[in-house]
C-alpha cells in the first residue's frame, strides 16, 4: 500500500529553484530517518494521524504532521535516542506530548491526549495494525483508540467529527465494539453522540451500527436522565480547552480535566490552557 500523501512527486523547476514537492520530499526522508532511529534504538512506537486514517478510510490528507504514539514510560529513550542522531527535543506538554525535529521538519511524541484522557498503555500496542508507511514495515495506532482521541477534538477551529463519520463509514461492523465502549467508560454520551450524528449524516447507513451498542447506550441514557448526578461537572473541557473556561471559572462547575475525574494537575490545566495565546 502507498502511503506516501498525495502532492509530493517532484515538478520540474528552473534551476536552483526548490518546490513544494521537492521539500516534501525532504520531509518524507526526515520522516523516515526518523523510524529508522527509533527502531534500531528498539524504542516501541505506533504510527498515528493522515498515516492511519488514510489505512482506515483511504482517504489521503495532505498535512505536515507526523505523530508518533509511545507509551510515557518509553518518551525518554526515544528522546536520548533521537538527541543522539542530532534531533533537537523538547516536551512541550509534560502531560501528553513531546516533539523532535531538525531545521523546518518535526515529528509529535504523544503518550496522551490534550485533555489528558486518552493514555497511551499496553492495550495500543496489543490491538496496532501491522502496516507500511512511506515504504517502512511499521505498526499503526488502532482504529478503536484513533476514534477514542479524535472523539474529543471539537475546537472552534478544529472538529474531528468528520473523521470519526469517515471511520464509522468504512469500518463500522469490523471495529471491536466492547474494547471502544471500554475505552469510553463513564463518557459514553460522547461516543453515543457520535453514533447519533452517524445516523444524521449517513441515513442509508445507519443501520451498520450494531443494534446492541446502540440499545444499551441508548438505556444508559434514560438512565441518566432519569436519575442525572448531582455533582456539577463541565465536561465540556474535555473536548475543547477554551470554550468551556468560563463554566469553570464564573459559573463555578468543576473542570473534568482534573483530579480525581481527570488525568490533569491543576499546573497542567494552567498551562494548557495558557498555550491557547501561542497558537492564535
Amino acid at each position: 500500500m502507498n502511503c506516501t500523501p498525495a502532492g509530493t512527486q517532484p515538478r520540474t523547476s528552473m534551476p536552483g529553484q526548490s518546490t513544494l514537492d521537492e521539500s516534501a520530499l525532504d520531509t518524507n526522508t526526515f520522516y523516515r530517518r526518523t523510524l529508522h532511529v527509533l527502531s534500531d534504538a528498539g524504542v516501541p512506537f505506533l504510527v498515528g494521524g493522515s498515516h492511519a486514517f488514510l489505512e482506515y478510510t483511504g482517504i489521503v490528507r495532505n498535512t505536515k504532521d507526523f505523530d508518533l504514539f509511545l507509551r510515557r514510560s518509553d518518551l525518554d529513550r526515544a528522546m536520548d535516542a533521537l538527541r543522539d542522531a542530532g534531533y533537537r527535543t523538547d516536551v512541550s506538554f509534560p502531560h501528553w506530548l513531546a516533539k523532535a525535529w531538525q531545521h523546518d521538519d518535526f515529528v509529535d511524541l504523544v503518550f496522551n491526549s490534550g485533555n489528558g484522557i486518552c493514555t497511551v498503555d499496553d492495550g495500543w500496542f496489543e490491538n496496532a495494525v501491522e502496516t507500511q508507511v512511506l515504504g517502512m514495515p511499521v505498526k499503526i495506532v488502532p482504529c478503536e483508540e484513533l476514534m477514542w482521541q479524535k472523539a474529543f477534538v471539537m475546537e472552534r477551529e478544529r472538529f474531528d467529527g468528520a473523521d470519526l463519520m469517515h471511520i464509522l463509514r468504512a469500518r463500522a461492523e469490523e471495529l471491536d465494539w466492547p474494547r471502544l465502549l471500554a475505552r469510553f467508560g463513564e463518557r459514553w454520551p460522547l461516543l453515543y453522540t457520535y453514533l447519533l450524528y452517524f445516523t444524521f449524516v449517513y441515513p442509508s447507513e445507519a443501520h451498520r451500527l450494531p443494534d446492541d451498542v446502540l440499545d444499551e447506550l441508548a438505556q444508559r441514557h434514560m438512565a441518566l436522565r432519569a436519575a442525572p448526578p448531582t455533582d456539577r461537572v463541565c465536561q465540556g473541557t474535555l473536548v475543547s480547552r477554551e470554550q468551556y473556561l468560563i463554566d469553570v471559572g464564573q459559573y463555578g462547575f468543576a473542570d473534568a480535566r482534573l483530579d480525581p475525574r481527570g488525568g490533569m494537575s491543576p499546573e497542567d490545566a494552567i498551562y494548557w490552557t495558557w498555550a491557547i495565546a501561542n497558537v492564535k
